[in-house]
């Protein structure tokens, strides 16, 4: 046999690069292959898996060799494989409704918002997806900013409700709280971008990469600590069934959480990212009288992936009944479609639910981007 170093280097990469062209769709039908039909799913299953740990778990240690972890749940790891298996599984059949639909954009929001600012009227306004901005006791609130194109790689398919330079432009002093180290929740040009940030609340391993992005008066908390702030407000960190993970940040090296904000008049939860679990249900007992709960919408099909980090719509009112809270305010549908569902789907699906059960629609707002709720 003739050696193939004999021929020139350009001759040899050629011949390479038309073998694994060959090759590549035999490699890709072995991957396909090894992925397989998608995984059985049960639901009735799952809910007595997810209702079934020790409250007691939610307070144990979740920190092990570097890494963070929920100890009342392990999460499921699939790897690779799993991803591919998502990725290459057929997609469920939506109805043109549920395909169009997407909220509405409400025009000229930094005008609205100075009008209630000069009001002095306390209230909660949807940017976009976990974007949200508050007046609580005369303080201002921003959750999760992403007021850019895309998070990392998905694009937004509606715009945010008010820009970096509206906001800027604004010029309230806004507390900033970050729920976790996603792409879609730490957006990184909005988190430069905004420059009148006071003070940065985020969980434990993420201070250091705020301060990078030249953000000060950074304070990390841990699940279930509290922070007495000024005028009788106090936030608390607590936990979500979640994860962590971006470009220098490996998996879990960082905390993921919900936060609930306490004044004198209103409480209101803010609640990042996060599948079903006993938590709500705890946290409910412990902090009663919850007004606000936003509680996450997106992301929810297929059911066999996403059900352990996201809520389907059922899962979302359970949630909202398990924290006790006087109203309900779905977050993160509408922007990216992150799950094989339609960006406009989770809200069409929660309102379907909300009748099925009979519920006070009153209770359910699901609003437009930058739509303003007065609280009540």
């Amino acid at each position: 046999m003739v050696s193939c170093f004999l021929f020139p280097r350009s001759v040899r990469i050629r011949a390479r690069l038309h073998s694994l062209r060959i090759l590549l769709p035999s490699i890709f039908a072995v991957l396909l292959a090894s992925c397989g039909a998608n995984p059985p799913f049960d639901e009735e299953k799952w809910h007595e898996e997810v209702r079934s740990p020790d409250p007691a778990s939610l307070y144990a240690t979740h920190f092990r060799d570097g890494r963070f972890f929920n100890p009342w749940l392990p999460i499921e790891h699939g790897g690779f494989k799993r991803l591919l298996q998502w990725r290459f599984s057929s997609v469920e059949a939506y109805s043109e409704e549920e395909e169009r639909f997407k909220p509405k954009v409400i025009p000229e929001l930094p005008l609205q918002i100075q009008a209630l600012v000069d009001a002095g009227n306390d209230f909660i306004v949807w940017v976009g997806h976990g974007t949200f901005l508050l007046r609580l006791n005369g303080q201002y609130w921003l959750t999760d900013p992403i007021l850019t194109e895309r998070a990392l790689l998905p694009k937004r398919k509606t715009p945010p409700a008010i820009s970096i330079d509206e906001l800027n432009t604004l010029n309230l002093d806004i507390n900033l709280i970050i729920t976790h180290n996603h792409y879609d929740h730490l957006d990184k040009p909005s988190v430069k971008g905004l420059r009148n940030i006071q003070r940065v609340f985020v969980p434990l391993g993420l201070k250091g990469y705020m301060e990078k992005l030249g953000k000060r008066n950074v304070t990390e908390m841990d699940w279930w600590e509290s922070l007495d702030l000024e005028d009788g407000t106090r936030l608390v960190c607590l936990p979500t069934q979640h994860w962590s993970m971006r470009i220098g940040q490996w998996r879990n090296r960082t905390l993921w959480a919900s936060f609930l904000l306490v004044t004198p008049r209103k409480k209101v939860y803010i609640g990042g990212d996060s599948g079903y679990f006993i938590g709500y249900r705890e946290i409910g007992r412990k902090y009663p009288g919850i007004d606000y709960a936003l509680l996450p919408l997106t992301a929810y099909h297929p059911r066999w992936f996403m059900h352990y980090a996201h809520m389907n719509a059922e899962e979302v009112l359970d949630a909202f009944q398990d924290l006790g809270a006087r109203f309900l305010v779905p977050t993160q549908w509408g922007t990216f479609r992150l799950g094989n569902e339609p960006i406009g789907y989770p809200a069409l699906d929660l309102g379907r639910k909300v009748r099925d059960r009979k519920m006070d629609p009153s209770r359910v707002i699901i609003l437009d981007l930058g739509q303003m709720e007065q609280l009540r």
